[in-house]
């Protein structure tokens, strides 16, 4: 007769242990990556829709009424809600609309955590608290009128994303002669792409989307990278006496899964400095080419004041990626 030898009531025991030790190492980042994959499907789908359909406006600017007191404090505000309404509802499917006092009611989450994940925000209500700088800072030219602190309003998509709205009726054309960003920004969307639910931070299923220009509106939805430990988000300064890609190389050297802003990109993550939180006062370089050749220029985004100006691409500057 055969004698057949099996498992162990203690080995069996030791084994699914361990299968379960392993499972729960390696399940959690699992699901964060299917996660990260569906959030940047979904919010590539937000932004292309949302293109789409301020594309389809004649204008973005002039609608709702924003007044002021003697003393700077508004005494009415019905932008952002009036733009939602009378705008963006007649191109673009809508569920709800939120007043400034009710974001929460269209899946606003009260509070976000900031891309560098250091720092728990109160959810901004107002322009100034996207970046305060964007009232503070340099003026911009007379006669395209000053941004205005006006607060937002929101409403949830039919694919149950919630985005608060934070609008600018006075944004200005697209000029070389007027190089702040601050009152270029007409329309800023900051989204949750799945309402109140976790994790609410910034880069996940928080992120935002800036429409430039009151005609000819350039749309944009930049992803900031915050993974470089070297020096926060951004990598040394390049330039100074090098090739006139640098800039535009050394993302591609850390991931080809990365590149450098262009110029709208970089000014939206300006606007939405609050939401970055650790990027200082700093220039940073952007893709978009002036010139060629031995004095090449190109465009790079001032975190200080808002300029984005002109300098020569040997000069030397951060850099900030992006994910593509």
């Amino acid at each position: 007769m055969k004698k057949f030898r099996g498992f162990t009531l203690a080995e069996v025991l030791i084994t699914l242990a361990i299968i379960g030790i392993v499972a729960a190492i390696t399940l959690p980042s699992l699901l964060v990556n299917v996660n990260e994959k569906a959030w940047d499907a979904q919010r590539k789908a937000l932004h292309a829709r949302l293109a789409q359909a301020i594309g389809q406006m004649n204008t973005l600017g002039g609608y709702g009424t924003y007044t002021e007191d003697e003393e700077g404090t508004a005494t009415e505000d019905t932008a952002a809600e009036s733009f939602i309404l009378d705008a963006l509802s007649k191109v673009y499917k809508i569920n709800n609309v939120c007043g400034a006092d009710k974001l929460s009611a269209c899946g606003v989450p009260s509070k976000i955590v900031t891309l560098d994940g250091e720092k728990e925000l109160n959810f901004p209500t107002k322009i100034s608290e996207l970046n305060e700088i964007l009232l503070n800072g340099y003026k911009v030219l007379a006669d395209e009128g000053d941004i205005k602190n006006t607060k937002a309003a929101a409403f949830e998509t039919v694919n149950g994303e919630s985005v608060a709205v934070f609008y600018n009726p006075y944004c200005g054309v697209q000029t070389q002669q007027d190089q702040y960003i601050q009152n270029k920004m007409c329309v800023n969307f900051v989204y949750d792409l799945n309402g109140v639910e976790g994790p609410n931070k910034v880069g996940k299923d928080v992120g935002f989307i800036t429409a430039f220009y009151r005609k000819n509106p350039i749309v944009v939805a930049p992803i900031p990278y915050n993974d470089f430990a070297a020096n926060g988000a951004m990598l040394p300064q390049v330039g100074e006496n090098s090739s006139a890609l640098d800039a535009v190389s050394a993302c591609k050297m850390q991931s080809e899964d990365l590149r450098l802003p262009n110029r709208e990109e970089a000014s939206s993550m300006f606007i939405n400095k609050t939401l970055i939180n650790k990027i200082g006062s700093v220039v940073i370089w952007s893709s978009s080419i002036i010139s060629l050749g031995d004095n090449a220029k190109g465009w790079a985004q001032n975190f200080d004041v808002g300029h984005h100006g002109s300098p020569l691409r040997k000069a030397k500057a951060n850099v900030y990626c992006i994910k593509k």
